[in-house]
């Protein structure tokens, strides 16, 4: 019998962290950890609900990114629910701050951003890493963005939101630091929709945002579900020699600039 595949997946309340969650919830075998700020959302219910259909399982814990604990208090429910390995960890949880130039970004709004984008996904690694490497092939996923981009600044526009953009460019350094580290894992950032491509915007809250204040669309084009889809190919695909330790376009699997 094949290894029961255990995903970790912080921020599976809504958006593409819910759509992720929902996915690997139709497969067989498969159990999806998932954290939440609420577990009484509407979004939860659902994954509940698809997961009992399914015959799969979903163990919800509780995990504010911004939290020094809450990571460490969700690894011990989740070896006391007979987990022992990790194989896949997503840390897609993040926040998006109000665009504010740097000349007047205010230092605890940067600070704040880098605690739940940056801090937040590393306390979340860190917790899972002893489960993570008991896995035969583990896998770290950090969704990125295009804005956290250094190379690609200029095209992209991404020095207008600073806050967000100092976070993710952490969030990449974390995730390149965990491919050196450890020669087993496999460890990749996600840009799931580029800032400068209207075809590639996400239907999530960030990404509809971007379309209607920056590109004068309704709504972006590609949904949760199809992100999620592009997503879980590419991780289902990653490799320590092909993948590992690069930052990759999910919607048509190319490289981004660090």
């Amino acid at each position: 019998m094949s290894e029961e595949l255990i995903v970790v997946i912080s921020g599976i309340g809504r958006g593409i962290g819910n759509a992720l969650a929902q996915s690997y919830l139709f497969r067989p075998n498969c159990t999806v950890v998932g954290s939440v700020r609420n577990e009484n959302a509407p979004a939860i219910t659902a994954l509940k609900s698809a997961a009992a259909n399914n015959n799969s399982k979903l163990l919800i814990v509780k995990i504010e990114s911004a939290s020094d604990t809450d990571a460490k208090d969700a690894i011990e429910r989740i070896k006391a629910a007979g987990i022992d390995h990790i194989n896949i960890l997503i840390a897609n949880a993040g926040v998006s701050p109000p665009i504010i130039p740097l000349e007047t970004e205010s230092l605890s709004a940067i600070e704040s951003a880098f605690r739940v984008n940056a801090l937040g996904p590393l306390a979340l690694y860190q917790a899972c890493h002893p489960l993570l490497m008991k896995s035969e092939n583990p896998k770290f996923v950090a969704i990125s963005s295009a804005a956290a981009s250094i190379g690609a600044m200029g095209s992209n526009h991404a020095w207008v939101a600073p806050a967000y953009c100092i976070s993710k460019s952490a969030l990449n350094w974390i995730t390149v630091s965990a491919h050196h580290g450890n020669n087993r894992l496999i460890a990749v950032a996600m840009n799931p929709g580029p800032l400068t491509d209207e075809e590639s915007l996400v239907d999530s809250d960030m990404g509809n945002k971007t379309a209607r204040e920056h590109m004068g669309l309704e709504r972006a084009p590609v949904t949760m579900a199809d992100c999620a889809k592009k997503i879980i190919k590419l991780i289902d695909e990653a490799t320590r020699n092909n993948t590992s330790g690069k930052f990759i376009h999910a919607i048509d699997g190319t490289e981004v600039q660090w």
